[in-house]
């Protein structure tokens, strides 16, 4: 797919979300983008007088909305959130998700935790029958990332899942470190029949801080295709 055609659709997918905003509510502002052009045109409804209260999910958001003086606060300062709005990599029918390629999925999955809901916006190459062709991001603690990496690796096992495991790289070379000064391991499992077993027995590993699997988390998903916007779930 072209990339200004994937871009026209993640702009309408952005544009159908923002509906969901009203008034005086308390949002969550997500990474990656997508969620890019969620945060541009919530930042023209800001200068046309719209009131909300924002919580960005990474440093990278939080920049493009002090840019467009969306106002800012902390998730200490507004614990409970009406709504956050997030992309995602890759989602399937039951509204599950892969998250993390951006890097941010620590803060995304403590904002959408603090959220009644949650709403994604996605083009529809993000749409899989089985999660898992995208690898799956999982953060952890740079102490002992070998021995944790090892761990991944045979939780993975154990569910009959194989592929590499690896340590996320900067372009430049350097390792790749989250806002939170974590590492991030791409996992490249392939098809993950079972996201549940598999959440649970990484959540397990000491080493692991957050996984990019989001279950139970997504209220709708609000898709962009060549034949228009289809939204999966409940908006309201």
């Amino acid at each position: 797919m072209p990339i200004d055609a994937a871009d026209d659709m993640k702009k309408r997918a952005a544009a159908a979300a923002l509906g969901a905003v009203a008034p005086g509510m308390r949002l969550g502002l997500g990474t990656g983008s997508t969620a890019a052009h969620f945060v541009a045109l919530l930042g023209e409804r800001v200068r046309e007088g719209l009131n909300v209260l924002c919580v960005p999910t990474s440093e990278r958001t939080r920049a493009q909305a002090e840019a467009l003086a969306i106002p800012l606060a902390t998730l200490d300062e507004a614990p409970q959130l009406d709504l956050t709005v997030d992309g995602a990599d890759e989602f399937d029918s039951a509204l599950r998700l892969i998250k993390g390629g951006g890097g941010a999925l620590l803060r995304e999955k403590i904002v959408a935790a603090a959220s009644r809901r949650l709403i994604v916006v996605a083009d529809a190459t993000k749409r899989v029958n089985s999660l898992g062709a995208f690898p799956l991001p999982v953060e952890i603690d740079a102490f002992g990332a070998k021995s944790t990496l090892g761990h991944v690796e045979r939780a993975a096992a154990a569910l009959g899942l194989a592929g590499e495991v690896r340590l996320r790289m900067r372009p430049d070379g350097h390792v790749f470190v989250t806002d939170g000064g974590h590492l991030v391991l791409d996992c490249a499992f392939g098809s993950i029949p079972h996201p549940e077993a598999l959440a649970d027995r990484l959540v397990a590993i000491p080493g692991v801080v957050e996984h990019g699997l989001f279950i139970g988390l997504a209220t709708a998903v609000v898709v962009a295709g060549r034949e228009g916007v289809e939204t999966l779930g409940r908006l309201d």
